[in-house]
């Protein structure tokens, strides 16, 4: 069973067991800590954040990319009991006004820009008494409970706090005062609120505490074997559980190196991080990988480091997972399948396994952790090699959604099962197998398909670089498969000729009417494909109705 620990405390633990060892790299940025210094600079913010009234409890959002201050937030508010709202650095008003206004943020820490978004802009748009309001004591009309923004940057703006006036802020405090704050933390606690995605409605605020995700991390690293010589390269967003749970806390559990190539995902520097600190660790969705693998300048990267990592996030195709294995060196790379929820992971394969279970399933249940398969319409558990809805237990389940008792109820049944809306099958040995989403199965003419069945198929065609499948309406069969195609660099085919290489290949019924090639999917920043946009998308530009039309679950 996993041993209870805050994350206050294994920070302090680690730093007393690999003080002189790296903790954290942040290349583009230049920021190099080792376990010692990131404990000193966790706790100098986490007194910042005493002093300027954040108390045990309080909901502090963060809205940024992958910059140091973000990883250091994230320890120093669970160091003194605060709750992390992580916001997606792609939200826009909207959004950032639902989310605030959702998760009773108290404290938002923001950077100035990323890409065409003005994070200061749009929060001085939401908020017009900040400008005029003394830095901390914001008193907002539309959001009552937040009290002050933080800024992290070089230049003041007005009514809100610089990161650095922050920390000197924490002079004031003392080790004794941050020891006793970080004493009344529990195990139990929530310390952080990640949003889910929100493709069915409004997004959803899963409530995960210590245990949770140092519990969920350690099993992660055990399963990749990761231990304090290791040195993983993390370009996913930490904004999402695959950066502050598979990525950071992960690291923080064995003493290893947290190495952060860039602000956001980009192949050139992530491969040239990998061979720059010598990576024995990569994490990324498929995407990532794909891009990685077909960047141009692929083959003058030295990556004889990697040993291992993670692929997640997304359906891992089979063919992107042997090429990461025999041409990016990464022999141990696991697959792992989860949901926030879930902290996330639930399933994951191990270093070990054959190469065919490491391409083929999501591995395993992680140690502790229940999993079984059950028939949708009746609950009941279904036998070896029957697909069904997938279900955990244990550790990993979250507390529930914040002020969602509802969703929560309808998430987390009386037994303490989490259900996923996953389609799956468990095989003899334990092994799972995603099969599709629930809401993403097709229903033609009576007929079920699978859209990962078709996908993976179509991976095995020479010209394709990615596919993705999904249903639209139709008035003869009800819906009618559509394939969004991305083919290699330099290629180019027929929906014909696509169709040709289908027939008597799968059945009649699985080969897509509506094909379409493009160069991109329509994706969230964590690489996770929008099936319901294409679907949309679809829908419009082939003139169907969308009454039978349903969306892809968060």
């Amino acid at each position: 069973m996993q041993t209870p620990v805050t994350i206050g405390d294994l920070l302090d633990r680690q730093a007393a067991h690999f003080g002189d060892r790296d903790a954290f790299v942040h290349v583009e940025h230049g920021v190099r800590y080792t376990y010692a210094e990131f404990r000193a600079e966790c706790n100098a913010v986490a007194k910042g954040m005493i002093a300027s009234g954040i108390r045990k409890g309080d909901h502090v959002g963060i809205w940024a990319t992958n910059y140091p201050e973000w990883v250091v937030a994230q320890f120093a508010t669970a160091k003194i009991g605060a709750v992390l709202v992580t916001v997606n650095p792609a939200y826009r008003l909207h959004e950032l006004e639902y989310l605030l206004r959702q998760s009773d943020t108290s404290t938002l820490v923001l950077i100035g820009r990323f890409r065409t978004s003005d994070y200061a802009g749009m929060v001085n748009e939401l908020i017009p008494e900040l400008r005029s309001s003394t830095p901390g004591r914001l008193s907002s009309a539309k959001f009552p409970k937040l009290r002050q923004v933080i800024y992290i940057g070089e230049e003041t703006l007005p009514g809100m706090l610089a990161w650095n006036d922050l920390r000197r802020l924490g002079e004031t405090v003392s080790d004794d005062e941050l020891r006793a704050r970080q004493a009344a933390c529990h195990s139990d606690d929530v310390i952080n609120i990640q949003y889910t995605s929100g493709t069915t409605g409004f997004p959803k605020g899963a409530q995960l505490t210590h245990l949770n995700v140092v519990g969920d991390a350690r099993c992660i690293a055990e399963c990749m074997k990761l231990t304090e010589h290791d040195r993983l390269c993390i370009p996913v967003p930490f904004y999402h559980c695959f950066g502050c749970v598979l990525g950071t806390l992960c690291c923080l559990t064995q003493g290893a190196a947290m190495v952060i190539p860039a602000e956001y995902f980009d192949p050139l520097k992530t491969l040239a991080a990998v061979e720059k600190e010598r990576c024995t660790a990569l994490h990324g969705v498929p995407t990532m990988f794909i891009a990685e693998l077909q960047h141009p300048e692929f083959a003058r990267f030295t990556l004889s480091s990697l040993r291992t990592g993670i692929m997640a996030g997304a359906p891992c195709p089979i063919e992107i997972m042997k090429q990461v294995v025999e041409k990016m060196g990464a022999r141990e790379i696991t697959i792992a399948y989860g949901q926030t929820e879930a902290s996330p992971v639930i399933t994951q394969t191990r270093t070990d396994d054959p190469i065919e279970l490491r391409v083929s399933t999501v591995g395993r249940a992680i140690p502790d952790v229940e999993v079984k398969i059950v028939d949708p319409a009746t609950g009941a558990e279904v036998p070896s090699g029957t697909q069904g809805e997938l279900c955990t237990r244990g550790f990993i389940v979250m507390k529930g959604y914040y002020n969602m008792p509802e969703a929560t109820a309808a998430a987390i049944d009386s037994d303490g099962w989490l259900h996923t809306g996953d389609l799956a099958t468990m095989d003899e040995a334990g092994y799972f197998r995603i099969t599709g989403r629930l809401k993403d199965m097709v229903i033609r003419g009576g007929e079920n398909i699978y859209p990962r069945e078709v996908e993976e198929f179509l991976y095995t065609h020479p010209k394709i670089s990615d596919a993705q499948v999904f249903g639209v309406p139709d008035p003869k069969f009800g819906e009618e498969l559509v394939a969004w195609i991305r083919l290699k660099e330099g290629q180019t085919a027929t929906a014909e000729e696509i169709r040709d290489f289908c027939r008597n290949r799968i059945s009649h019924y699985k080969i897509p009417r509506y094909i379409k090639f493009v160069s991109e999917f329509p994706m969230t920043v964590t690489g996770k494909i929008q099936k319901y946009k294409m679907r949309e998308a679809a829908t419009a530009e082939l003139g169907l109705k969308t009454s039978t039309v349903d969306v892809q679950s968060g």
